[in-house]
């Protein structure tokens, strides 16, 4: 019975608290509610799959914010302030993910800060950096630049990846469900993968075995800051322009949700399904609250609630073993 509780609470709770706003709000049970709940977390789940790789060698990113913010306003300015074509600005934005990564792993792997605090710097690092290029401004069409408007616009391509649908599926939905195929593919189909897990659970253990370490990590971290940067493009996208601090509130959400992930199916470790699921139960939890007319405020509590429990389910079950 316990054994049970440990692999299927964390879910059981889920499914209740479907029943439970769908009773209460009918509207909740809805198709269209239900394609609004995944395009929520579509942008908090894919930088969550991100920390999630990262934290499989014992790592933690703490720039995965930072970086969606950062390719929001570098999308923008390619855009509106270059007219560049979307395409581009795609291209752009999925580099500075991997120029946020290329620091974390200068930091962690070459001069070995730890995780925590190398990439809390990066997070700094690139806030301030998307300021600086936009002077502390919002960049949007029509914007003023050296006293005349600024000659780009978003085009209607990359405007679609955050507000098009294919069929009646909003294309977020679908990038999120296609960015957690490829994480799980490659965390537990491919040997790197496994090499990942290994030194998650013993980084010397896994060096004496001829596991190459520190290129592992550097990879993890390179995966991280392209999720980072495909839900940044994604915000930018949705969002049509490009606000300073944009990506702020997801480095919280996206740690809540791989967090969240390892008390699922008794886990307790960083995957795939436990943060998809993770993304969910945070979506569920707003979405129904703000159905019920919940202070906003009381959100922030229920999620650090549902977290801790989380938590202490996972490290307890941890410690028995």
């Amino acid at each position: 019975m316990t054994e049970a509780a440990y692999r299927y609470g964390l879910l059981a709770i889920l499914a209740a608290m479907l029943v439970i706003f769908a009773v209460l709000r009918p509207a909740f049970g809805t198709y269209g509610n239900a394609l609004i709940v995944l395009q929520s977390v579509a942008v908090v789940g894919v930088v969550a799959l991100g920390v999630t790789v990262s934290m499989t060698t014992g790592g933690f990113d703490l720039s995965a914010g930072a970086c969606v913010g950062a390719v929001v306003m570098v999308t923008a300015l390619t855009m509106v302030r270059f007219n560049l074509t979307g395409g581009t600005a795609i291209a752009a934005g999925l580099l500075t993910g991997l120029l946020v990564a290329g620091v974390n792993a200068l930091l962690t792997v070459v001069a070995r800060i730890p995780d925590l605090v190398a990439t809390l710097g990066t997070m700094f690092l690139f806030q301030g950096l998307a300021l600086i290029l936009t002077s502390g401004r919002s960049v949007a069409a029509g914007m003023t630049v050296d006293g005349a408007p600024a000659p780009g616009r978003y085009t209607e391509g990359f405007a679609w990846l955050g507000g098009g649908t294919v069929g009646s599926v909003p294309v977020p939905v679908i990038v999120f469900g296609l960015v957690a195929l490829l994480v799980y593919l490659f965390l537990e189909r491919t040997r790197w993968g496994v090499a990942l897990y290994a030194i998650g659970g013993n980084p010397e253990a896994a060096r004496l075995a001829g596991i190459r370490v520190a290129r592992y990590r550097a990879l993890a971290y390179a995966v991280s800051g392209l999720c980072a940067a495909v839900a940044g493009i994604m915000l930018s996208a949705r969002l049509g322009r490009g606000d300073v601090g944009a990506g702020d509130a997801y480095l919280l959400q996206s740690v809540a949700a791989a967090l969240i992930g390892y008390a699922v199916l008794g886990a307790n470790r960083p995957n795939t399904l436990g943060t998809v699921v993770g993304a969910l139960f945070i979506g569920v939890v707003v979405n129904g609250m703000t159905m019920l007319n919940a202070p906003y405020y009381t959100q922030t509590f229920v999620q650090g609630v549902l977290l801790a429990g989380a938590l202490v389910v996972s490290y307890t079950r941890r410690r028995a073993r």
